[in-house]
Order: C-alpha cells, then sequence, then structure tokens
C-alpha cells in the first residue's frame, strides 16, 4: 500500500513538474502569469520567481508590474533571501509610493533590513542600514501595530552596536594600545551615555591610564599619572562599590607611589639645572 501511494505521489509530481516546465519555456505570457500568480498562492516560491522574472519585462509600464514586484519581493522574504527582498522592498517604495501595500512593504524592508544584521563581532554597516529602516518605518507608521516589535528591534540592534564599540575600546586595552583605547572608552561612554557597559568602561579606561602613564618615559610620566589617577576619582565617583574597586584601589596606590617618584626625580633635575 505504501509503494502504491508513494508511486502515484511520484506521477503526480513528474506531471507538475512537466507541466510546470513547458509553460516556463514554451507557454504564453497570460499562462505564465497565471501560473506564478497560483505557485506564489501556494508557497512555491522558487518556481513562481523563474516565472515573474520571466513575465516581468513584458509588463513594463503597466498595472501588473506593480503587482509581480510585490509578490517576487515577498517570494524572496519568504525563501530567506533577505538581502535581495530587502533590495526589491526598496525598489517597491520607491516606484509605488501611493501604493495598497505600501506599509506592509516598509514593514518587511525593515524586517529584511534587521535579519541581515550580523554578530556584534562582524562589520555593522549593515546593523546602521536597519535602524535606519526601522526608523523610517516608525516615523512613517507611528501608529502600526507593529510599532512594539520595531521599537524593540531597534532597542536590540542599538545595543548590538554598543556592545560592537565596547569591544573595539577593549580590544585596544588588550592589544597595549592605551592611547587608543584611552580615546575609544571616553567616545564610548559620550555616545552611549545609558549603557549596561559603563562601569566596565570606565574601569578600563582607568587601566589603560595607568598602565600608559607607568610604561612612559620620565618626562610624559607624570602628566599620565595625574590623568589616570583623575580618571580613577570618576570611575569610583560612579560605582564606589563595583566589584573592580580592590584592584583599582591597588593600581591608584601604586600610580600615586609612581607620581611621587617621578615629581621627586623632576625636582632633582630641576634642581641640578
Amino acid at each position: 500500500m505504501k509503494n502504491l501511494v508513494f508511486f502515484l505521489l511520484l506521477i503526480i509530481s513528474l506531471t507538475s513538474c512537466g507541466e510546470y516546465n513547458k509553460v516556463l519555456n514554451k507557454g504564453d505570457i497570460k499562462t505564465q502569469y497565471k501560473m506564478a500568480e497560483e505557485l506564489y498562492k501556494e508557497g512555491r516560491y522558487n518556481r513562481a520567481m523563474a516565472l515573474f522574472e520571466k513575465v516581468a519585462p513584458t509588463f513594463i509600464n503597466k498595472p501588473q508590474l506593480q503587482r509581480i514586484r510585490y509578490m517576487s519581493a515577498k517570494s524572496d522574504y519568504a525563501l530567506k533571501n533577505y538581502t535581495i527582498a530587502a533590495y526589491r522592498f526598496n525598489r517597491f517604495i520607491n516606484n509605488y509610493p501611493k501604493s495598497s501595500k505600501i506599509e506592509e512593504v516598509y514593514y518587511l524592508a525593515a524586517q529584511s533590513h534587521y535579519k541581515i544584521s550580523p554578530l556584534s563581532s562582524l562589520d555593522q554597516k549593515d546593523t546602521d542600514k536597519a535602524l535606519t529602516s526601522l526608523q523610517d518605518f516608525l516615523d512613517k507608521y507611528p501608529d502600526s501595530e507593529h510599532t512594539e516589535e520595531i521599537n524593540n528591534q531597534y532597542k536590540e540592534l542599538t545595543q548590538k552596536l554598543e556592545k560592537k564599540a565596547f569591544d573595539i575600546a577593549y580590544l585596544y586595552y588588550k592589544t597595549e594600545k592605551y592611547k587608543s583605547a584611552i580615546v575609544a572608552f571616553d567616545n564610548f561612554i559620550s555616545e552611549y551615555l545609558g549603557t549596561k557597559y559603563k562601569e566596565d568602561a570606565l574601569f578600563y579606561k582607568f587601566k589603560s591610564a595607568y598602565k600608559l602613564g607607568i610604561k612612559s618615559v620620565v618626562y610624559k610620566k607624570e602628566k599620565r599619572l595625574k590623568a589616570a589617577i583623575k580618571a580613577h576619582k570618576r570611575f569610583v565617583k560612579y560605582y564606589p562599590e563595583s566589584d573592580y574597586r580592590k584592584e583599582s584601589d591597588n593600581l591608584l596606590k601604586k600610580a600615586i607611589k609612581e607620581l611621587e617618584t617621578t615629581e621627586s626625580l623632576n625636582i632633582k633635575q630641576y634642581d641640578g639645572l
């Protein structure tokens, strides 16, 4: 019985394939367009797409092209071809701004860009594009049923950029590029005022300043150690009970001791002039 069912399904499949190939390769435009719509409604997007691409040039400057562009974009979205889908949706927005489907297309364009956004460890150009697309939707449709979802996605992507910015600053610290680390942590704290990484950023800025000061040549050491001590003061002002407090205080003592030694040397050098 199972073999019979399999055999019947195979025959139906082969017949369907034969009919599809016949229409694709030899069918007239009307038949191809009709089959494309049927396949699209059935969720057979790859086959529908091939037919849409075939008939689209015939409908340039005709009303049917708008529907073809819409279904093509949604097909790519359904197939998770998000980069192509984003392109198609954006093209639709530009070409058909007064379409009855325009709100849905704005939403799906934003979703396509959102789904393209990579891990925080990778380049974030696509995340920037996604944020722009999400904001465009919010600006145009502030009372949409999708507003809460879009706001949550916007927040998620912003946090991803925060993580990326923090990781870059921390990488400077780990690779002993302390001057770059200090600048990067300062920029990070200024740009992301409410970030959850603020405690870490302030601590590693202090630690970068400390290491830069300790490793500096004598004539630069005094100024840099004073900057490190200032960075520590700022850190404990915001996070007096931090888990980093013990380590930071120990480093502060070393910085103060080194500063006193440096100032003593500078005085002796000055007196010897």
